[in-house]
């Protein structure tokens, strides 16, 4: 029997290493690679997800995959920077996700190469880089199974990474900033009169129609160029980070995120997650 990839349902590590990748050109097939990489386990230190390029190409179709759709509201940019083949490799240490990426590399280096690396980390429990708690709506226990996964324990994955101004985030005073993201920093609650273009009113899961549940798995990330988050969310189709990314656009009502006053999202990729059997990835009928 099929069961979710484990470290999806899993909490956030302490570190985790961002792997993209893209289809190149070489002597061994791709479908021969993946077929590899099937046969490794898959545990609690990686989660693998596959583009609807990728599995176009190989003959396999995914009901409901698709490329991550480009999106341009009143006063932001939403890019889509659609990528074949995704780990989030999970780590208690920086080394520790080091080497687990490192083996991942190796094992699809003969037909794949790396497009984008991100090195994430843990702020304090989960929060962040504002200092504000992450995922908070989350759902918990056989709701949030429901939420993240397909009846064959499948799931979809959105990815995005997103950079802040700290300095221009900052600038504001406490007050201005709750009402940015809705909730009072203080003790995360969230606020009564909470402005449209708050986060949490553009993002409240129970206010769409069908209702648009997520489990968030972001995580913090900085280097030279500067810091923000990796936005990652699962769920059993993509309708419901779809739904959410448009409300946040501006798309719906003309009110677009509080949130892009201060971030602003540079990559954009959705990902099918396989589930797993016997510890191992379960891919759909690939074409040689």
């Amino acid at each position: 029997m099929s069961s979710p990839q484990p470290g999806i349902l899993d909490g956030i590590p302490p570190h985790a290493r961002y792997l993209e990748f893209h289809r190149r050109p070489g002597d061994v097939p791709v479908a021969v690679v993946l077929r590899d990489l099937a046969g490794i386990s898959v545990d609690l230190g990686a989660v693998i997800g596959l583009g609807p390029g990728l599995l176009a190409g190989l003959g396999a179709t995914i009901p409901g995959h698709m490329a991550f759709p480009a999106l341009s509201g009143p006063g932001c940019e939403v890019p889509s920077t659609q990528a074949d083949l995704w780990a989030w490799v999970r780590g208690e240490d920086p080394g520790e996700a080091l080497l687990n990426a490192r083996a991942i590399e190796h094992e699809v280096a003969d037909a794949f190469g790396i497009e984008r690396m991100v090195d994430g980390f843990r702020y304090r429990d989960g929060r962040d880089l504002t200092g504000y708690e992450d995922g908070t709506e989350n759902p918990k226990g056989d709701a949030a199974v429901a939420a993240a996964c397909g009846v064959g324990g499948e799931s979809f994955v959105a990815v995005q990474q997103w950079m802040h101004d700290l300095d221009l985030f900052d600038s504001h005073p406490p007050g201005v900033r709750d009402r940015i993201i809705g909730r009072r920093l203080e003790d995360n609650e969230e606020l009564a009169d909470a402005p449209p273009a708050a986060h949490v009113s553009r993002t409240g899961q129970e206010s769409f129609e069908p209702e648009a549940f997520l489990l968030r798995r972001s995580m913090p990330w900085a280097d030279i160029t500067g810091e923000g988050l990796m936005f990652v969310s699962f769920s059993a189709t993509v309708d419901p980070f779809l739904a959410q990314m448009r409300r946040m656009a501006g798309l719906d009502d003309g009110v677009i995120d509080a949130l892009f006053g201060f971030t602003r999202p540079m990559t954009g990729s959705l990902f099918w997650c396989p589930p797993v059997r016997d510890g191992c990835l379960v891919l759909p009928e690939l074409r040689p």
